[in-house]
Formats: structure tokens, C-alpha cells, sequence
């Protein structure tokens, strides 16, 4: 019999890449989005080439008796919690709205999995913002939390009930720590797709410049279709563990627009203007993984290049416009 997976956040860059490969592995793949979703097709732009292959539920994770409802109809026996409110803000008006998305979201899962379908297999979308402002690097599964975001303090939050409901009630659930991950379909309010976008853009004249601030800060850049593999891999090995799941290698946002610029054969200092309102708080120490653990456990690594994620994203870019322009 086939296995059932819910993805929460099917729609997203992550969980279509999901869906793909678990539809291609033979499960059954349930997908959970907003209703506001269902009914734009912006928002359901990633699955629509997937969306009569799975099984789409709206439901709001915040909702208690809905999430419940629908995971002891289902009988799931894997999720993929990767729905999240992912902007890291440091704004003090958007903290209790990312607190309860994300929190609130986690535990109604883990709830319901207890009640429902105890064997269901959980996966957590942490994030490398749990690590926040480090004091080593690279950092692996045994450095210390600091998170400096209320984003990374409600990813926080949501691992220790992953742990703490692991060892209270026996269930698998596990968290993977992910760096950065992009690709065509990441979303452009994103630094790395702003960047492709803002490329094809200008190589195309339909604009001159692309705002930015710091273009020194330094991410682990990885690719999103491997690193749903890893999340695959952690639900279906023998015991539940938690992983860091990055590149181990730092790029800088000036190399990205190095890259991106030269896929259409332009300059990136010709067509940048720095805003102070885009600078974020400076790092001392940046945030690269070590995935170590994964690989000797579980055999994956980070293979994509940096430089080969950014020219697809670009092309991709430079075929949406391209595509916009032949239909006005």
C-alpha cells in the first residue's frame, strides 16, 4: 500500500519540490494550503503542472479541531511541516502575528499526530536562524541557540516541542536545520530572487537598477530539489534525529549579483544602488552549516553549485518575462 505524506505549505518553493518527489516514489501526497491560496493561481503557481496528482485541504494550522480533523481522516504516515511565516523581520509590530503562525501551527501538528495517528512520522522546517548570532563557525547539531529574530525564536520555540514530545510521547518527529536554499521557484520578497529577477530585468530594459543594502553579508546558499531530499531521507531512517542540512560553503550577496549579472552579460555595478533601509544588523560570526552528521548517517550532501543555482534562477527569469511580454 502506498504511503500517505501531508506537506503543510505545499505551494511553497520547498514543498513542491517535495511533492514532486515523494509523487515519485509512489506516495500519496496530501497537500495543506490557506483558502486565500486556493484561489490565486499566483499562489498555487508552483503545483499547478502537480495539482491533479495530489489531494489539497485548506486549512488554517492555527485552528485546532481543523487540524485534527483532518489528520485523523487522512491517517498520514509522514508530515512535512514546512509552512511557516518565513519573512525574518525585526519589526516589533509582526511578533505576534509570526509567534502564533508558526508556534501555535507546530503544536496543533504534534497534537494531532498524538491523538489521531501516533505513527505518523513528523518533519519540522527549522532553519539556521534557530542559531542566530553564533559565536563559531561552521555551526552543527551541538552549537548553542541564539536566535536574534522573532522568526528564529518561534522556529526555536517549535524544535523544543519537536524534542520534547519526542522523548515525552515516543513519536518520530524530527527537525532539519536548514541554511538557505534556492531555485527558480523561491520566492522574489528573497534577496537571491530579487537579485535573478532584478537581472533579466535590466537585460531585458524593463528596468536600470536594483535597490539593496549591505552586499558584503555572506549566506550558505544551497539547492531547494536536495534539500527536500534530505527531509525524505530523515523521515525514513531508523530512528528520528535532528540535522543540519547546508552547503558548508559561504557566498557573498555581491558574488550573487556577480553571477547573476554575468548570465546576461552586464555589470551589476552599473545598476546598483545601496539603501540604508535594506542594511540588516551586521553579523560577527556568519551562519555556514556543517553536515557532517547528515552524510556519515544518512549519505547526503549538498552537490549544486552556487554559481550553476544562479544561472538557472536567471534564465528562468529571463523566460517569465519574456513569456509576459509576447502575451501583451
Amino acid at each position: 500500500m502506498a504511503k500517505k505524506a501531508i506537506i503543510t505549505g505545499i505551494n511553497g518553493q520547498d514543498g513542491s519540490y517535495l511533492a514532486e518527489l515523494l509523487l515519485d516514489k509512489g506516495y500519496k501526497v496530501y497537500g495543506i494550503i490557506r483558502r486565500s491560496s486556493i484561489e490565486s493561481t499566483d499562489k498555487t503557481r508552483n503545483i499547478e503542472h502537480i495539482i491533479d496528482k495530489v489531494h489539497l485541504s485548506t486549512c488554517s494550522l492555527e485552528n485546532s479541531l481543523a487540524v485534527y480533523k483532518l489528520f485523523a481522516s487522512i491517517q498520514p504516515d509522514e508530515c512535512y511541516h514546512l509552512a511557516a511565516t518565513s519573512f525574518v523581520s525585526y519589526s516589533l509590530e509582526d511578533d505576534l502575528s509570526i509567534m502564533m503562525n508558526n508556534f501555535t501551527a507546530t503544536h496543533n501538528i504534534l497534537l494531532s499526530v498524538i491523538e489521531a495517528c501516533p505513527k505518523c512520522r513528523v518533519y519540522f522546517a527549522g532553519s539556521s536562524e534557530i542559531f542566530g548570532d553564533v559565536n563559531v563557525s561552521p555551526q552543527n547539531e551541538k552549537t548553542s541557540y541564539n536566535p536574534r529574530s522573532v522568526y528564529g525564536i518561534s522556529k526555536l520555540s517549535s524544535h523544543q516541542l519537536i524534542k520534547n514530545y519526542r522523548k515525552q510521547y515516543g513519536i518520530y518527529a524530527c527537525t532539519g536545520f536548514t541554511y538557505n536554499h534556492e531555485s527558480p521557484r523561491r520566492g522574489c520578497a528573497f534577496v537571491t530572487r530579487k537579485i535573478t529577477s532584478a537581472a533579466a530585468s535590466i537585460a531585458l530594459e524593463r528596468a536600470s537598477y536594483i535597490d539593496l543594502g549591505n552586499i558584503d553579508a555572506a549566506r550558505d546558499w544551497g539547492y531547494a530539489p536536495e534539500y527536500v531530499r534530505a527531509m525524505q531521507l530523515m523521515l525514513n531512517a531508523e530512528i528520528p534525529k535532528d540535522y543540519v542540512i547546508a552547503t558548508g560553503k559561504l557566498h557573498t550577496v555581491r558574488e550573487l549579483l556577480e553571477t547573476a549579472f554575468n548570465v546576461v552579460g552586464l555589470d551589476y555595478r552599473n545598476h546598483i544602488r545601496i539603501k540604508k533601509e535594506f542594511i540588516r544588523p551586521a553579523e560577527e560570526v556568519a551562519l555556514v552549516g556543517d553536515s557532517t552528521e547528515i552524510y556519515k548517517d544518512l549519505g547526503w550532501k549538498a552537490r549544486a553549485k552556487f554559481e550553476e543555482i544562479i544561472q538557472e534562477m536567471v534564465e528562468n527569469d529571463l523566460r517569465i518575462l519574456r513569456m509576459e511580454q509576447n502575451k501583451a
